[in-house]
């Protein structure tokens, strides 16, 4: 794989969030980054905001929806006509569900939900993997996992949960595909936990506000982290691991097990309780 110097990262859904967090950090250690999102304008003011962190790599936005394949495409072909090459692919763009039960959903809202959270990644991990297969040191390519990736099941989450652990499934059989060809090209999952971000209150790519009930914003108490705090494990992980099918967590079920324990410390670091 190129040096630090030369690597090139692309990360969808990067103009908030984690994805933001993410590839703000790449930036900071060198790494040509590549940012992505919906909106141009949002864009062009994320790409400014990098420009000013001090470094020597380069910065290229490219706006576009990637549950379209046009725009994924656009994404790649930019991204490989300024840099040559793409060595870490992030598919971190997703959308959350409305708190509502399956029935509640309309057809519109499904589509959305699992195009961008499943055949997004789907069709984006393909086009990187293609690209990666004709560079001479390949690539590592990353999905990013969420509620239901480990079968857990909450009201309201039906369809988003469906969506999360299908991209597990997706990319572990991607990963034992890979290895049975000899491929020079990896693929890993990213499992950030539970992040306090504009996701976590609004649905559809912020078309919806989502009212958390009080039980809901007690676990985020306990369990939630700002993404920052996650992009930095992340991204050192990353930025170290070199193996296929590589799993990096951040709210291991032993974290997880001591902040319920310690939960006292913890109460109202988000929501105020009422």
């Amino acid at each position: 794989m190129a040096n630090t110097s030369d690597r090139v990262v692309v990360i969808t859904g990067s103009t908030k969030g984690l994805g933001y967090e993410m590839v703000r950090r790449f930036r900071k250690k060198g790494l040509h980054v590549v940012v992505n999102g919906r909106d141009e304008k949002q864009v062009a003011v994320t790409v400014k905001k990098l420009e000013r962190i001090e470094s020597e790599a380069g910065v290229l936005g490219v706006a576009g929806d990637i549950s379209v394949s046009g725009d994924l495409k656009k994404l790649l072909d930019r991204a490989v006509e300024r840099f040559g090459h793409v060595d870490i692919w992030i598919n971190n763009a997703g959308v959350n569900q409305p708190d509502k039960a399956l029935w509640e959903l309309s057809e519109e809202e499904i589509d959305r939900i699992l195009n961008v959270d499943l055949r997004g990644t789907i069709l984006g991990t393909r086009l990187a993997a293609l690209q990666m297969e004709q560079q001479p040191d390949g690539g590592m390519i990353y999905n990013v996992e969420g509620h239901g990736s480990n079968d857990a099941i909450i009201m309201g989450l039906s369809m988003y949960g469906t969506g999360k652990r299908a991209v597990t499934y997706f990319t572990r059989a991607f990963a034992r595909e890979l290895e049975e060809r000899g491929s020079r090209v990896k693929i890993g999952r990213l499992s950030p936990g539970i992040m306090i971000t504009d996701f976590t209150n609004h649905a559809l790519g912020g078309q919806e506000d989502i009212e958390l009930s009080e039980k809901t914003k007690q676990v985020y108490n306990i369990l939630g982290d700002r993404p920052g705090v996650v992009a930095g494990f992340l991204v050192n992980r990353i930025l170290g691991t070199t193996k296929n099918d590589a799993h990096i967590q951040w709210l291991t079920k032993r974290k997880a097990a001591w902040r319920f324990m310690t939960a006292g410390r913890r109460q109202g670091k988000f929501y105020d309780p009422v």
